[in-house]
């Protein structure tokens, strides 16, 4: 772990986040490649997989960004805070907004439940997209963090950065696993379901990227920009990630994994950041 850290420290944090950013879209990579090995996957190892991502994704939003965000706060009392809240519900609403208006439909639903406008694309296509909703927080998160070590801010620090990573990537192999696996079952060719899985991630690098930016070119919006990216974090797992695990008998096994997700991404982040 101190290699790792050492190796980011020696590069620019902005370098960094795209890094880090590749590598959790790694990790979601080499979750579609299961598909190469197996033929199908457990319903019930998919929620519990699912209910890990979400377990990862509540912790990392609190202990990664929210509570960073408070800390880096001028004032006290309400004014410490509501930074905070802004940018939270900022980042929900930008959430919901996509989820109104972007085509997807989730993983365990039928096509007529489709979320967003009205079109004719393919089941495969919108499942991706669903998936690629669920990655743009979790590259935002990453490079928000990444920018705020770039724009010297003390609340920030490459170990978080990294911790935060490596969260979002563990989480991300469940859901490489996650679009792969249910487009084998429609039917869609090993080579075909790798490349969708993998393309759910792309837009990791991309929100990270920007994320970094933003933050260096605007230092004073980092504690909004840390809140936006756990609201939306937040609304993507009561909205989408909860639901697709309850659909049928095994919402005890989803609960187990959300704990263990969530006591892992706690661990990483306290034990590193």
């Amino acid at each position: 772990m101190d290699y790792i850290l050492s190796f980011f420290e020696t590069i620019h944090p902005v370098w960094g986040a795209l890094v880090a950013t590749l590598f959790t879209w790694f990790v979601t990579a080499c979750g579609a490649g299961l598909v190469f090995f197996f033929k199908e996957l457990n319903r019930k190892a998919l929620d519990g997989m699912l209910g890990f991502t979400g377990g990862v994704m509540i912790a990392a939003s609190f202990w990664s960004l929210l509570s960073p965000a408070i800390d880096m706060s001028e004032g006290d009392g309400f004014a410490k805070a509501t930074p905070a809240a802004v940018g939270f519900c900022l980042g929900a609403i930008f959430l919901y907004a996509l989820d109104q208006f972007l085509p997807h439909l989730h993983i365990n639903f039928p096509k007529s439940q489709a979320e967003g406008v009205h079109t004719k694309w393919r089941r495969t296509t919108l499942l991706v997209l669903a998936i690629t909703l669920h990655n743009i927080p979790e590259g935002l998160a990453v490079g928000v963090l990444f920018g705020g070590v770039a724009a010297g801010i003390p609340e920030t620090s490459i170990a978080a950065a990294v911790s935060l990573a490596i969260g979002i990537g563990l989480q991300n192999f469940p859901e490489g696993m996650a679009v792969a696996f249910p487009l084998r079952r429609l039917g869609v060719s090993r080579l075909k379901c790798f490349w969708y899985g993998q393309l759910s991630a792309i837009a990791e690098p991309i929100a990270g990227v920007i994320g970094a930016l933003a933050v260096l070119q605007m230092r004073p919006i980092l504690p909004y920009a840390l809140a936006f990216a756990a609201g939306a974090m937040i609304y993507v797992v009561i909205e989408e990630v909860i639901p697709e695990t309850q659909l049928d008998r095994s919402t005890d096994v989803a609960s187990l994994g959300f704990i263990g997700g969530f006591v892992i991404m706690m661990m990483l982040d306290v034990g590193l950041g």
